[in-house]
């Protein structure tokens, strides 16, 4: 099942859960706007050439839409539209007062000048800049994206409308970017992982971990949870996956990592095959990386007692039914991968008051919302009775409905 067709899934087990009408239903599922543009850009040898660009704006029943923009030449309508519809379910949930979209441009980043990047940016900011907005849509950086890109939308979108700093998040520091913005999302999966292991008396301090992807998230998260104790035993990355049963040296494979661009080769771990990773004997695992990748295929197999999604979408439905059975908890990916989006947030907020706040005001406030987030999905669990996903789904699907009603917008 495509994530798309597992994002509906969930957003109808909740609305069935919350015994929503079926014209509320309908009007919260169909995304508010989809656009789709051609951006033609001179090559660095003069020659022409052509891509497309989209924005899904989903909701913006509780404020701005908010989402990353990928650059991926294999960029699925599908996919982003699934993404675009989990952004306001994950903004719902961690309580901050956005919507969610999602958007991109399907190209290969990698076979493009820094130049070529910057004109197809500015072309595509210039075919969109009176869709988005401060108020309206706030896009931040995905997949093949990062800040300078953030850099360019901001320049380009402010010669039509004035210096903007709060129009995209995910920004340099130097123009406007938060403190605390690189962590976020990996010291989220933190607060969300000690949220959920303190509700069994336990704590990070002990627990063993395996962490499939060592990104950006993935690093963060390894990193944060060594300095709380934890004991990583495995890690994967696209080249291949490292297991040390004693437990691996986070800091030393960090420079390691740094150093050769991959976890493999590091001296103090063994290789071992990639997809054995997920199956490996531990407390904690954290899928960090693609969706789908727990799957009926090897769900029997899998050991962890807890499962912290900090990818989107990493365990399929099939999958979700057979670990349940096994009394596997999973933290759900729209709540705990939420820290990225909650620190954008924070950034906007900075940006807009034109007041910044230093790192440590960031991380504690993430931590606050972190931990309520956490409160709130319980909330839901024991008023419905349901697991961790549905309560996220249904605490999710409930604020957003209720702003829809309370705004009159309901079919």
């Amino acid at each position: 099942m495509n994530a798309l067709a597992a994002t509906n899934r969930n957003f109808k087990l909740a609305t069935r859960i919350l015994q929503l009408d079926s014209k509320l239903e309908k009007s919260l599922l169909i995304p508010f706007r989809e656009i789709k543009v051609e951006c033609t850009i001179p090559k660095d040898d003069g020659s022409l050439v052509s891509y497309v660009g989209f924005r899904v704006q989903h909701d913006n029943a509780r404020g701005p839409m908010k989402g990353g923009i990928r650059y991926h030449p294999e960029v699925d309508p599908d996919e982003v539209n699934a993404l675009a519809q989990l952004m306001t379910w994950k903004t719902a949930v961690a309580n901050i007062p956005y919507g969610g979209a999602k958007g991109g441009i399907g190209c290969d980043p990698a076979e493009l000048s820094i130049s070529e990047l910057e004109r197809l940016t500015r072309v595509f900011t210039q075919k969109i800049h009176d869709l988005i907005g401060t108020h309206i849509d706030v896009p931040a950086p995905d997949m093949g994206t990062g800040p300078q890109t953030m850099a360019w939308i901001l320049d380009e979108y402010s010669k039509f409308h004035g210096y903007s700093p709060a129009v995209v998040t995910g920004k340099p520091i130097d123009l406007g970017g938060s403190l605390g913005r690189d962590a976020a999302t990996g010291r989220g999966v933190l607060f969300a992982t000690e949220a959920l292991l303190n509700e069994y008396g336990k704590s990070v301090s002990g627990q063993r971990f395996v962490i499939q992807g060592f990104g950006n998230v993935g690093s963060w998260a390894a990193q944060l949870i060594s300095e709380k104790g934890g004991k990583v035993v495995a890690v994967s990355d696209v080249t291949g996956a490292i297991k040390n049963s004693k437990g691996i040296d986070i800091p030393s494979l960090l420079n390691h990592s740094r150093e050769h661009k991959r976890v493999q080769g590091f001296n103090g771990a063994d290789s071992v095959e990639p997809n054995s990773i997920l199956v490996e004997d531990c407390d904690v695992l954290v899928p960090a990386a693609l969706g789908g990748v727990i799957n009926r295929e090897n769900a029997n197999e899998i050991k962890a007692k807890f499962i912290i999604e900090a990818a989107n979408h990493p365990t399929d439905p099939e999958a979700d039914e057979i670990l349940k059975k096994k009394g596997v908890v999973i933290l759900p990916d729209i709540y705990a991968n939420s820290g990225g989006v909650t620190v954008s947030y924070f950034e906007w907020v900075q940006n807009i008051q034109g007041f910044m706040w230093d790192e440590e005001k960031v991380n504690n406030e993430l931590k606050t919302y972190m931990t309520k987030g956490f409160k709130d999905v319980k909330e839901m669990c024991k008023t419905y009775a349901c697991d961790l996903r549905m309560g996220a789904f249904t605490l999710a699907v409930n604020r957003v409905a209720r702003a829809t009603v309370l705004r009159g917008w309901e079919a």
